[in-house]
């Protein structure tokens, strides 16, 4: 099965995840995908919230993704790589709009990060990765938190 289109979904925080994000993007892009960061502000108030801390009045959703960041730091890591990547931000459910996404692009393989939390902990909160698993369109990788 070749890998033609991959999304690596990118959050707030991604942490120490931002480098093992763009190795497996790096990886897909050398098996011949062309890769799409996506980014989900859960809703519309929290994207303008963000677009007021960072001084932002004009553009896109897709466009205020690109200034954060985790997503720059990602992008930054993949491009210096030779690697060209797109953003999409939008607004909704993060598992959701990752899940749309990667079904709008026919994407075959999506990279979500996440963190370890005991099953409670996943019933109380619920878990965007978790929400991926379920619903994307294509087979997962899912990436820890390193420790």
């Amino acid at each position: 099965m070749s890998i033609e289109s991959a999304v690596i979904a990118v959050g707030r925080d991604e942490g120490d995840r931002t480098r093992r994000l763009a190795e497996i993007g790096v990886e897909l892009a050398d098996a011949g995908a062309e890769l799409t960061i996506v980014h989900a502000f859960r809703t519309q108030e929290a994207a303008d919230e963000t677009a007021a801390q960072l001084g932002y009045t004009d553009g896109s959703t897709s466009d205020l993704a690109q200034r954060l960041d985790s997503v720059r730091a990602v992008r930054r890591a993949l491009e210096s790589s030779g690697v060209s990547v797109a953003v999409d931000g939008r607004v909704g459910d993060p598992g959701s709009v990752v899940a749309t996404v990667a079904e709008e692009l026919a994407a075959n393989r999506v990279v979500v990060g996440g963190r370890d939390r005991s099953p409670t902990g996943k019933a109380v909160f619920g878990s965007t990765a978790q929400d991926v698993l379920l619903s994307a369109p294509c087979p997962v990788t899912f990436v820890r938190r390193e420790d």
